[in-house]
């Protein structure tokens, strides 16, 4: 009953997405299942601080990445710090538990060129509902840096094209306006043509549709970067957030502010926005020993 209260307090009060929400359920359960399985215990209140320590050695013993794990116990220590406030318990369990050290990874991005390559090969003259939709998802996720799960939001009243912008709702519900070049306003224009044609008595707020006529959803999202990445990187990733993270990047390489990349992604600390100056300074250090001539 506690797991599905701070689930409510999870969607209504702090306003987590459906993923978000998913996830947090996931790992909850996943918890459970540990207690019951290695110590019988059914009541969540019940535990001591030795058994997320156990749990957390059990989980480095399954091969969850740092990161997978330090996710898991944030989120178990949250629905403890949920229970402690609503004095269901005395204190929360997860209070000094050490995390195992994640490992400090840039983001994968794809360079400015390669970008520029892959638009070139999409096909400019498709007549195809498929094609001009799948160019402006890559489209629409390079030039304005949107989460999938933004993307896949989108409605037909978010695209403003007197004023040259959309409106995304992101995390938190909170919203954005994001700014809409020529181009992107060409797909868009396009795609919305092709769409009534195709879909005459579709008349949902929805902005994509799948090859049926139905919403997106991740999984066909991933697919469709996955497959246009794969074209001209060998990059380990090629998720949607790839082109998230060149598109903060990118940006960052062309001179662009680092508060203006924070609004455009939507992130509510400079913090979360920094970590893309690494990708920057890289590429500089590189410029710098290819071209002075004092460093070898």
């Amino acid at each position: 009953m506690n797991k599905k209260y701070f689930l409510k307090y999870l969607e209504y009060e702090k306003r987590c997405s459906p993923l978000t929400l998913k996830a947090y359920q996931k790992d909850i359960e996943q918890f459970e299942d540990f207690l019951w399985n290695e110590y019988e215990i059914e009541d969540l209140t019940q535990i001591q601080h030795k058994q997320i320590r156990y749990w957390i050695i059990s989980l480095i013993n399954q091969s969850y990445k740092e990161s997978s794990i330090t996710r898991k116990v944030r989120s178990i220590s949250s629905f403890y710090n949920f229970l402690q406030r609503r004095k269901y318990i005395e204190s929360n369990p997860c209070m000094g538990v050490q995390l195992p050290k994640i490992p400090h990874r840039l983001p994968s991005f794809v360079e400015q060129d390669k970008m520029e390559s892959l638009f070139n090969n999409i096909n400019a003259d498709s007549e195809k509902f498929s094609e001009i939709r799948n160019r402006l998802i890559l489209d629409l996720l390079y030039a304005t840096g949107i989460r999938r799960a933004e993307l896949i939001g989108l409605t037909l009243n978010d695209i403003d094209f007197a004023n040259q912008k959309i409106k995304v709702l992101g995390k938190g519900n909170k919203e954005r306006f994001l700014p809409i070049g020529r181009e992107t306003r060409h797909f868009l224009q396009q795609y919305l043509q092709y769409r009534s044609e195709e879909f005459p008595d579709y008349h949902k707020d929805i902005l994509l549709l799948t090859d049926k006529g139905k919403e997106l959803y991740p999984k066909f999202v991933y697919n469709l970067v996955n497959k246009h990445l794969s074209s001209i990187v060998t990059n380990t990733h090629k998720s949607p957030h790839v082109l998230r993270h060149s598109f903060a990047t990118n940006l960052l390489n062309n001179g662009a502010d680092l508060y203006a990349v924070k609004e455009l992604l939507g992130h509510s600390s400079l913090a979360a926005t920094q970590v893309y100056t690494h990708n920057t300074i890289e590429k500089l250090k590189q410029a710098y020993h290819q071209a002075h001539p004092r460093v070898e």
